[in-house]
C-alpha cells in the first residue's frame, strides 16, 4: 500500500502561539488547496476551541476540498451518541465519504469535560462504548434500546444515512494495556507515540496483538507523528523529530517505512512555502524511493535493514516529546 501523509495542522503565526491553524479561514481555504496539491491525503481538524467547534470547521474544510480526507478529532461525553451519529453521519454524506474520527482519550478543553469520568481505565471503558453504539447506529436498520454503563438509547436510530458512514475509519493512539485493547477492537488506524525504531516496533506487535482478540490483525493500518524541523519551527511536540535537507529528510523516514508504517502524520508545517517544499521534495522523495525499493524487494520489511544503515550514515532522527 502506498504511503500516506497528512497534515497535522500547528500554528499560524510563531510570534503568536495563540492564534490557530484554522483561524482565518479565507486564509486557510487558500492553505487547504496548497496542502491538497502538494500531495498531502489528509489533515487532522483539532482546534483549540473543542468538539463543536472542530464538527464546524470540518464541515467547512470538506466543502473546500475536493480530495483530501478530514480527520476529525473527536472524544466521547461531549454530545450524546445518537446526537453524534447524526451529524457525523451528515458530514460523511456530503463529504463523499471523506471523513474519519480520531478519537482521543481527553479533550484539550476543559469546556468540553463537564462530565469526565474519573480514572484512567472508566475513560477507556465510556469510549468503547461510545464507538459500540456510533458503529450500530451506523449501521441498523430499525431503531434499538440500549442501557449500558455510560448511555442510554431509546429508539436509536439514524435516518439518513449514506452508504458508506458504517465504514468511517476510526483512528485511535495510547500505550497502556486498557487503550490498547480498546484500540485493538475498534481502530482502524493507530497514531503510534514517538520513540526508538525499536520501541515503536514494540508498540506495533502489541496493538496487533490486541486486535488479534478481535479477528482484525489484518486490518490495522500504523500511522507516525513526524515534526520536519526547521529554524522557526523548533518547538517540541508529541512526534518523532527530523532535521536536514529534503534528501536526509526522506532518507530518515524509510526505516519507520520498514517497520510497515503507511502513513506519516506531518506537524506543524503552517506556511506556504514548508508546504510546497513537503510537497515537492520530501513527499515526492520518499515516494520514489520506496517505489524503487518495493520493485525490487515486494516483501514488507525486507528493506529494513538496508534502509536502517543508509538513515544512520546520512543522521538519525532525534524524538521529541512533551
Amino acid at each position: 500500500m502506498p504511503i500516506e501523509f497528512t497534515h497535522v495542522p500547528g500554528k499560524t503565526h510563531p510570534a503568536d502561539l495563540t492564534v490557530p491553524f484554522f483561524y482565518d479561514f479565507a486564509e486557510t481555504a487558500t492553505k487547504l488547496s496548497l496542502i491538497e496539491d502538494a500531495g498531502f491525503q489528509k489533515i487532522v481538524v483539532d482546534d483549540p476551541a473543542g468538539l463543536l467547534t472542530n464538527m464546524d470547521i470540518a464541515a467547512r474544510a470538506l466543502d473546500r476540498t475536493s480530495s483530501l480526507e478530514v480527520v476529525l478529532t473527536h472524544w466521547a461525553g461531549v454530545i450524546e451518541p445518537t446526537v453524534a451519529a447524526r451529524q457525523l453521519a451528515a458530514l460523511d454524506a456530503k463529504s463523499g465519504a471523506r471523513l474519519s474520527l480520531r478519537m482521543l482519550s481527553e479533550p484539550l478543553n476543559d469546556d468540553d469535560a463537564e462530565t469526565r469520568p474519573v480514572g484512567h481505565t472508566v475513560v477507556w471503558q465510556r469510549i468503547d462504548e461510545y464507538l459500540v453504539l456510533l458503529k450500530r447506529l451506523w449501521s441498523n436498520d430499525r431503531p434499538f434500546d440500549h442501557e449500558g454503563a455510560f448511555y442510554s438509547v431509546t429508539g436509536g436510530y439514524v435516518p439518513r444515512k449514506g452508504p458508506t458512514v458504517a465504514d468511517v475509519t476510526i483512528r485511535m493512539g495510547g500505550q497502556s494495556g486498557t487503550a490498547l485493547k480498546v484500540a485493538g477492537r475498534h481502530a482502524d488506524v493507530f497514531e503510534l507515540a514517538p520513540g526508538s525504531l525499536n520501541e515503536i516496533r514494540q508498540l506495533m506487535e502489541r496493538v496487533r496483538s490486541a486486535a488479534a482478540e478481535h479477528g482484525r490483525a489484518g486490518k490495522l493500518r500504523f500511522a507516525l507523528p513526524v515534526r520536519i524541523r526547521s529554524e522557526d519551527n523548533a518547538s517540541c511536540q508529541k512526534a518523532v523529530e527530523i532535521a536536514g535537507p529534503p534528501a536526509q529528510i526522506a532518507l530518515s523516514l524509510l526505516p519507520y517505512a520498514a517497520l510497515g508504517i503507511e502513513e506519516f502524520m506531518i506537524v506543524g508545517i503552517d506556511r506556504p512555502r514548508e508546504i510546497a517544499m513537503a510537497g515537492r521534495e520530501v513527499i515526492a522523495l520518499l515516494r520514489n524511493t520506496l517505489g524503487r525499493r518495493e520493485a525490487d524487494v515486494p516483501q514488507p520489511g525486507a528493506f529494513a535493514p538496508r534502509v536502517i544503515r543508509e538513515a544512520r550514515a546520512g543522521g538519525t532522527a532525534a524524538t521529541c516529546l512533551r
